[in-house]
């Protein structure tokens, strides 16, 4: 029964124990005196939507509750102007509380089109409905729902310490925003991790509606600024002025108080805003900050909306994650029979989402931050990375959204009519590649003395039976010291050259079409250990091999080896060995060589600060550090037929302080391409063993787009790409030109035929084997499109 359904009636709260302690003097901690009987005595830290909205339904469920709410500033007092709600979020909301669903829907603004001017041009996408209503007016509506239950509301109020109200509450709601006082008075307890970014914004507002959400980019002589603008009241829109902090810097903006700052950005956008006048209320610049917590809870104290979490601006999610966290708080309360089970499953319930909508907003802000890299791109597909730059909307959403719009763009991409983006054709210098998709290198192990054995053929030929463009081998490594373990494949004997034929013979006899290429590596201090399920990156049990490295320093200190500092005399030898091991692969016929720089392994530790720590001419500055890497690709491409393709693999980050950084990736990209590299497979870290990744769907994929846009070179994508769509994705919107993937291929080794039945592709670019032909058009599935449920406030088990 959900919570419209139910009557009003007082029923037991949560919890069971000794009466309530009236004792009013600090706790020692946020954990308070023992549980009390029902009904529940809750305080509210904070009158935001989410912490008015969580007292309004908390009473609602048991109107016997004692809710009260705390808010420093008067009932009249708000902060921005419109805020934007989802229809997943209004689902909620009207199923736990009809009458603010139906009071908020006689105040919503809607529209589904989306503008985007830039350079001149206006672009606008359609089909993406959305909901908006003034800040203040959400308030008061929230204001009159919370007194005609009976909430007390306290304004002008300081609300006493959470550690002081869980003294005489059953549970204390931290609403208090992105500068919570609980949070930092606790911060013991919930460790919470704030990042500042590069961004300075304002929030503003123009007395005329916006007939769409509006993004609108001025070049002006001091750096790019961005506009993000829509309607919230049949006369009003909100209005947000965007820039990197370098760029309001050099426009004098630090110096310039509230209505200097408003009528400036007036002038800068006055096409867009019709020369009309922007207002303030009190209205600072501000850099976003991120706000992550390890806990949201301890004892009877919970965080609650931007005191557990924010999410950037650009993708609209503050108050609606506020809202959400209400509606979960209150249905877990109200579920469980404990205070300390009911926030245990609140936090359950609504992290994953909110970490999910904390990566897509990651996503955008980055984007924005970035976006001086992505004005040179044509018209259109500007705009389809503008929309789908945070992961969430996607080209096969899209396409169902705004089908002209999206058509529009695959033309301009090159797509036949009825042809999937991923299934256009690609060159790389006398190599052409019957479509997008890469299967990703993946080390298997299975090799004995380095020799590639059936296992590798049945591997290899499966993948390219599979209908990818390229295959990539593992690492193969360019002699023994060079294997990470002892089941590497190597090319360091004619042993292991003549398997290699027998492979790429396969390849193309059996599946033509398809290209398949060698990646070439050394293992530098990250080898002689054990097969990777016998323990990654564990030294062997016995017969260990000595390693070597830029500087003598242990991937794992006390655990790994301390590798020896290759000298002049060593670097040599180590050329030599991919000199020899290219020669190989040559005749083994493989189409395309990539060289390993990536991943801590020998190359990549002359790149990176943290791992090469060198004094002479190979150490030092960025230039010095890739020296030795270039010498080896000199020497390599001298001997690799001119005809066929290299590719350089990197780490584009190294996920830790003082290491390799986006903008270091861009000029270690510029050297390789400048010395004859055909494209970059941009990857990131796995240098050092205390990275701290920001794990993702596709989350490796910005690196390679700021490569790209930023050296017009050609780049394959990888990391967490696991779907037809998201390569579709990043090919249209000109992050990538090639996408590689690697566990799907070990879910699916036809992944790319299945792609093309799923999409309903039958031409050459995918073309099914004569023998499997029979299997190329899909069995009847569920869809797996179908709208997620909405949030609801569900009765008691």
């Amino acid at each position: 029964m959900t919570a419209a359904a139910r009557d009003d009636a007082a029923r037991p709260g949560p919890g069971a124990g000794p009466s309530r302690s009236t004792d009013a003097s600090p706790a020692p901690d946020l954990a308070g005196p023992p549980a009390p009987a029902a009904p529940l005595r809750i305080a509210v830290i904070g009158g935001g939507p989410g912490g008015l909205y969580a007292a309004a339904l908390l009473k609602r469920l048991d109107p016997a509750r004692e809710v009260t709410v705390w808010e420093r500033n008067a009932p009249e007092d708000t902060f921005g102007f419109g805020v934007v709600l989802s229809d997943e979020t209004l689902g909620g909301i009207e199923h736990a509380d009809p009458t603010v669903y139906r009071a908020l829907q006689d105040e919503f603004v809607r529209w589904d089109d989306i503008d985007i001017a830039h350079r001149g041009r206006l672009l606008t996408s359609s089909g993406h409905g959305f909901a908006a209503l003034g800040r203040r007016r959400l308030l008061e509506i929230l204001h009159a729902r919370c007194a005609e239950l009976g909430v007390r509301l306290r304004f002008r109020a300081e609300a006493p310490p959470a550690a002081r109200l869980a003294a005489t509450h059953d549970l204390v709601i931290a609403a208090d925003g992105v500068h919570s006082a609980t949070r930092e008075a606790h911060a013991d307890v919930f460790r919470p991790r704030i990042t500042t970014h590069r961004c300075r914004y304002i929030w503003l507002a123009a007395d005329f509606a916006f007939d769409a959400f509006r993004f609108e980019i001025a070049e002006t002589e001091h750096g790019v600024m961005q506009l993000h603008g829509y309607p919230y009241e049949a006369d009003s829109s909100t209005v947000i002025v965007e820039m990197r902090e370098e760029v309001w810097r050099a426009a004098g903006f630090d110096e310039m108080d509230e209505q200097e700052s408003t009528s400036r950005c007036a002038k800068i956008f006055a096409e867009t805003l019709g020369g009309r006048t922007l207002r303030s209320n009190r209205s600072t610049w501000t850099a976003f900050r991120t706000v992550v917590n390890a806990r949201w809870s301890h004892g009877r104290v919970v965080l609650l909306g931007d005191a557990a979490h924010t999410a950037h601006f650009s993708i609209g999610s503050g108050t609606k994650l506020a809202v959400e966290d209400a509606l979960a708080l209150a249905a877990c309360v109200e579920e469980h029979p404990g205070l300390d089970e009911a926030l245990a499953a609140y936090e359950a319930e609504r992290r994953p989402v909110v970490e999910s909508t904390q990566r897509a907003a990651a996503a955008s802000l980055r984007w924005f931050e970035e976006i001086a890299g992505h004005l040179g791109q044509p018209p259109r597909q500007f705009a389809f990375n503008l929309l789908t730059r945070s992961r969430r909307v996607t080209h096969d959403n899209l396409r169902l959204r705004d089908p002209v719009f999206t058509g529009s763009v695959e033309r301009d991409f090159g797509c036949s009519p009825g042809t999937p983006p991923m299934f256009t054709p690609f060159r790389l210098r006398g190599l052409t590649l019957r479509n997008r998709v890469v299967v990703s290198p993946m080390d298997q192990y299975a090799a004995e003395d380095g020799v590639p054995n059936d296992f590798h053929l049945v591997h290899l030929g499966a993948r390219a039976l599979g209908g990818a463009g390229l295959v990539m081998t593992e690492m193969v490594c360019v002699s023994p010291q060079g294997r990470i373990t002892p089941g590497c494949t190597g090319l360091y004997t004619d042993e292991q050259a003549a398997a290699w034929g027998r492979v790429t013979a396969f390849v193309h006899e059996r599946a033509p079409g398809t290209a398949i290429g060698v990646q070439l590596g050394h293992s530098g201090r990250k080898g002689s250990t054990r097969l990777m399920w016998e323990g990654i990156d564990e030294p062997l049990p016995e017969g260990n091999w000595p390693v070597t490295a830029a500087s003598p320093l242990p991937y794992r200190p006390g655990v790994n080896q301390v590798p020896h500092a290759l000298d002049r005399h060593g670097m040599k030898g180590v050329r030599d060995a991919f000199v020899a091991a290219a020669r190989r692969a040559a005749g083994c016929g493989f189409d395309l060589l990539e060289l390993h720089c990536a991943h801590g392994y020998l190359l990549s530790g002359f790149l990176s600060p943290l791992t090469n720590l060198r004094t002479d001419a190979y150490g030092g500055s960025l230039e010095n550090r890739l020296r030795f890497p270039l010498e080896v690709f000199d020497a390599v491409r001298e001997v690799w037929p001119e005809e066929r393709p290299t590719t350089v693999r990197i780490s584009a980050t190294d996920w830790a302080d003082g290491g390799t950084t986006a903008e270091d990736a861009v000029e270690i990209a510029r050297a390789f391409a400048a010395h004859g590299a055909d494209a970059l497979d941009v990857s990131t870290g796995q240098v050092v063993a205390d990275e701290r990744p920001e794990y993702g769907r596709s989350y490796q994929t910005p690196y390679a787009d700021r490569i790209r846009n930023a050296l017009a070179v050609p780049v394959i994508a990888v990391g967490a790409i696991s779907s037809w769509d998201d390569v579709n994705s990043l090919l249209l919107a000109g992050r990538a030109d090639l996408c590689a993937l690697a566990r799907p291929h070990l879910y699916d080794p036809h992944w790319t035929l299945h792609a093309a039945a799923e999409q309903g592709y039958q031409g050459p670019a995918a073309p099914w084997p004569d023998p499997y032909r029979a299997g190329s058009r899909p069995p009847p599935t569920g869809r797996t499109d179908a709208p997620k449920p909405r949030l609801s406030l569900r009765s008691r088990p």
